[in-house]
């Protein structure tokens, strides 16, 4: 068929048999992928053509290729789904009679070709239902079972079945307008009365071969889709269940049962799913044949159907409670399911599927009243207490062995199904209470103390991951077992990773419990301290470390100097990842928080000096890749350490007044003290880097999060800090500068003695970054976007900075409306936010009062852009923000610019007509008290503007 050396398709070519057939032998055969995507292109015009209606007939010529067939077909299931209204109705029967004999000529052709135009015949009967067509569905019946002698039966029977499978999938993905949805919906599920009856004798006919009774199966689960009442389902369902005996229907019957369950009407035929209860416990005999000869598809499959009548109608279940015995019967049936042999996801895949269920099941017992909940707890507490066995048992690793042959995909599945496991045990939780933790407690006990059978490691960690499950998330202070559980940590005997990771975090889940009764520290404490100079504990050893820090530091300072030391050592020697270095670092914060500040200085100055004495180091050293991550590092660590070292407890919600007293601050603040101490260094280290944006990050970073954690203990630093920024700032200007600015004049600005340097930095960068704006700002939003949090921050907390005789803030409001062009959405979202801050600041500020006045016409013409289509559509609340801030702040400019930039022709979009225009306008206008009605104005006109008003696509607006 290849043509070589052919001229490839000219895009101006008319829409011919001739054209359309040499561009689809383009697309599939010439080997220059621009040929192909420029006939792809040209295809794509010529479907929607009018000249469609004529070529897509001849192209399906019986002489013809499919490709070209298929192209046909497509075309015209096209322009009938899109273009309904294009098609006179004097037209539609003539259209009807050429797809039916089509139809019929392709029932012995190519197959892909057949399914087009049944697609295109079903879209036919959808837009004519039910007025020009009123009984669609029994007419295509009839017409596929008339004799017809030139056509086998069996290609007619296969024709029509395939008509009717793709009729209900067309109608879900059809464009029908919402309300003939719901009209042509209720013409079908009526019109089952002329499938249901067809399909049932198929499926019961001996004679019926395999591939038309998977037709039938097939057919049957697209129509139940369709919300078809239960009832009448039966018959067909319970064929579908003979079915699942033959194993070439097996997963087609699967599909169709579990569909037909699965409807939400479905719970309202109550009776229709009792009797469904049977022949579903039938299968048990089945499923244990399947697990036995390991055929997993099998036991997935009658799994699935056991949990769909289980997981959907519980409620509806329960509610017949003298069929209780019948529905245990099924949950026990789930219950073999979930327990399924075999280690998830390597041998088998079955019992991740049941998991919702026990969610669900408990849900509906705990909603009862009170009478029918007592009793359904007395028969499901045996039943959930022996799911917590069976679960603990699938959390169990494999062994060694086996588990080393795993691939790194089904070790990180087999990870995400523990951490199933894990929510569905802190659920259960809920129903079972207290006596859940002590019934692990025996087993745990009686694990560990039984000497006569070793115990795998498997075992004892699994019930260790259960216990870790429920109290990462439950508050087991009140537990009385938990004093046993610490008794026994130290006594297990620790031989592999798994289990020492599930200790560490068991213990992590504690650290609350510990912080209550602090004499049990020591039990765990040196257990948590050997695991950190084992790089494969790392995450669980310093997450567990962290938690101890942060939750018993009032009770660690006796344990401070060996904590250090250790923490030092591993920290020295490199033993864990950047990110669990930080961490530590962090742990030790929250440690030294709470020791005096002479102990604290001291084991600062040990702490840090090793990395001082580097960073003095690498500052000599000239600029390359690998001493730029050590730096970076160095300064993580700092900047981590100061996150948390906090000796004025902000944070803290202690009652213990006596330990309030305890660290009352002598002198200056230990981080403050660091921080002077080596604020020249950090100075050098900026002065060779100031080109790196991650090195000025870095050093930004230690001085913020000082900030945040100190608030005004930091006050002695903010000359020297403020002069830094400034000829940073100055030198190259970088986002986290201003980030920092931010924060200073957030926690600062307001008070006289910091005013003087705070102003002094602020207009310095003022005055910078309208240089770069001047130079043209688009290659920084990140500097933009700063820059604009900076001004709002300004001006909510000391809108006097806007008073300064050196700040021009006429240029600073044009700066902002260029903002609001910017392409990045977060850049705009900080601009509108400036805007919103300024706005209102119009009768207080004199020169922001007179630059509004002269300049808000500008302002109100670029936001009006925005909302015409030049912004984002999730930008409009912010944008409406601004609209609204106008009309309260500068209402009588207002009403005379919306009027004038509103005459320009197509503005602020080509499709809003000057009606549309002055109804929005008005509206804007009369609201002065309610932004939420202002932002719904705004978006109902966005989407005239850019005319999607009632599309689809306003669906999730």
């Amino acid at each position: 068929m290849e043509r070589r050396g052919e001229p490839p398709l000219q895009q101006s070519l008319e829409f011919t048999v001739e054209n359309v057939e040499k561009a689809l032998h383009q697309l599939y055969y010439d080997p220059n992928i621009e040929n192909k995507n420029l006939a792809q292109k040209w295809l794509m015009q010529a479907q929607v053509s009018p000249q469609a209606w004529h070529f897509s007939w001849l192209l399906l010529d019986m002489d013809k290729v499919p490709e070209i067939q298929y192209f046909g077909a497509s075309a015209l299931h096209i322009k009938i789904s899109r273009y309904w209204n294009d098609i006179p109705a004097d037209q539609y029967e003539t259209l009807k009679s050429q797809l039916f004999s089509h139809i019929t000529r392709f029932a012995s052709g190519s197959k892909i070709v057949l399914t087009r135009l049944c697609v295109a015949l079903a879209s036919l009967a959808l837009n004519m239902m039910p007025e020009a067509w009123p009984c669609a569905v029994a007419d295509m019946v009839r017409m596929f079972q008339a004799e017809d002698s030139n056509i086998d039966g069996r290609a007619r029977c296969l024709a029509l079945l395939e008509l009717l499978t793709v009729l209900p999938e067309e109608f879900q993905t059809s464009r029908l307008p919402q309300y003939r949805k719901g009209q042509v919906r209720g013409v079908l599920a009526q019109e089952c009365s002329s499938v249901f009856p067809l399909l049932e004798q198929l499926l019961q006919q001996q004679d019926s071969p395999s591939f038309i009774k998977q037709k039938v199966l097939k057919c049957f689960s697209s129509w139940v889709q369709l919300e078809i009442p239960l009832m009448e389902c039966e018959n067909l369902i319970q064929a579908a269940f003979t079915s699942l005996g033959d194993p070439e229907l097996f997963d087609t019957a699967v599909e169709a049962i579990v569909n037909a369950i699965s409807q939400p009407d479905a719970q309202r035929y109550v009776n229709t799913l009792l009797k469904l209860i049977p022949p579903v416990l039938g299968l048990q005999e089945q499923l244990r044949q399947a697990v036995q000869s390991r055929d997993m598809e099998m036991s997935h499959g009658i799994c699935r159907i056991a949990v769909a009548l289980g997981e959907n109608h519980s409620r509806a279940l329960l509610d017949q409670v003298d069929h209780w015995q019948s529905f245990l019967a099924l949950v026990n049936m789930i219950m073999f399911c979930t327990g399924i042999p075999g280690h998830y996801p390597v041998n088998e895949t079955t019992s991740s599927l049941t998991l919702t269920f026990w969610y669900t099941l408990q849900d509906d017992i705990l909603s009862f009243e009170p009478e029918k909940q007592a009793m359904y707890q007395q028969v499901y507490r045996p039943v959930y207490f022996q799911l917590v066995d069976v679960l603990l048992h699938k959390a169990q690793f494999p062994s060694d062995e086996e588990y080393s042959c795993w691939s790194s995909d089904e070790k990180e599945q087999f990870r995400i199904y523990r951490v199933d496991i894990s929510d569905t045990l802190m659920y259960v939780y809920e129903m079972l209470g207290a006596e859940l933790l002590s019934s692990l407690y025996d087993k745990l006990g009686r694990l560990l103390t039984n000497t006569e059978q070793p115990t795998s490691w498997q075992h004892t960690e699994a019930l260790l991951y259960g216990f870790q499950s429920i109290a990462e998330t439950i508050d087991v202070n009140y537990s009385d077992v938990v004093p046993g559980l610490i008794g026994l940590i130290p006594h297990i005997s620790i031989s592999n990773v798994q289990l020492a990771d599930t200790v560490m975090f068991t213990i992590g889940a504690l650290s609350e419990w510990l912080a209550d009764h602090p004499v049990m520290i020591n039990n765990v404490l040196p257990l948590v301290l050997q695991a950190l100079g084992n790089p494969e504990l790392s995450i669980s050893s310093v997450s567990t470390l962290k938690k101890i820090c942060r939750e018993c530091k009032y009770d660690l300072p006796p344990y401070a100097a060996n904590i250090v030391a250790v923490s030092q050592d591993v920290l020295m020697k490199q033993i864990h990842k950047t990110s669990q270095c930080m961490w530590l670092m962090q742990a030790l914060g929250f440690l030294l928080s709470a020791l005096q500040v002479e102990e604290i200085l001291k084991n600062l100055h040990s702490l840090i000096t090793p990395y001082i004495q580097q960073l003095e180091k690498l500052a000599e050293e000239t600029p390359n890749p690998s001493n730029k991550l050590a730096i970076i590092h160095i300064l993580g660590l700092l900047s981590n350490l100061f996150t948390t070292l906090d000796i004025s407890h902000h944070d803290d919600d202690h009652e213990s007044t006596e330990v309030k007293k305890l660290p009352v601050a002598q002198g200056p603040n230990p981080v403050v003290v660091v921080l002077q101490q080596v604020f020249q260094l950090i100075q050098k280290v900026l002065s060779k880097w100031l080109n790196d944006a991650q090195v000025v990050e870095s050093v930004c970073s230690i001085f913020e999060k000082s900030v945040k954690t100190l608030l005004d203990d930091f006050a002695p630093m903010v000359p020297q800090l403020c002069e830094m920024l400034g000829q940073m700032y100055s030198t190259i200007p970088q986002a986290s500068a201003i980030d920092l600015t931010k924060q200073l004049v957030h926690i600062f600005a307001h008070e006289p003695a910091h005013f003087p340097p705070i102003k002094a930095l602020f207009l310095l960068i003022t005055s910078v970054t309208l240089t770069l704006f001047q130079q043209g700002p688009r290659d920084h939003p990140d500097i933009v976007d700063s820059f604009m949090q900076l001004l709002a921050q300004a001006l909510k907390r000391k809108p006097d900075l806007f008073l300064c005789s050196s700040l021009d803030v006429k240029a600073v409001f044009h700066c902002g409306v260029i903002s609001l062009k910017f392409p990045e959405a977060p850049t705009v979202k900080s601009a509108c936010g400036f805007f919103t801050e300024l706005l209102p600041r119009c009768g207080e500020i004199p020169p922001v009062g007179q630059v509004v006045h002269e300049n808000g016409k500008m302002l109100l013409q670029t936001v009006l852009e925005g909302v015409g289509g030049q912004a984002s559509r999730n930008l409009m609340d912010q944008l409406a923000e601004i609209l609204f801030a106008l009309n309260k702040h500068c209402f009588s400019y207002l009403s005379i610019w919306i009027k004038e930039v509103m005459q320009q022709d197509g503005f602020p979009s080509a499709r809003v007509t000057p009606e549309q225009k002055e109804i929005f306008s008005q509206q804007i206008l009369r609201e002065r008290v309610n932004k939420r009605r202002v932002k719904d104005m705004v978006k109902e006109f966005t989407l005239l503007c850019r005319g999607l008003h009632g599309t689809e696509y306003t669906a999730d607006y």
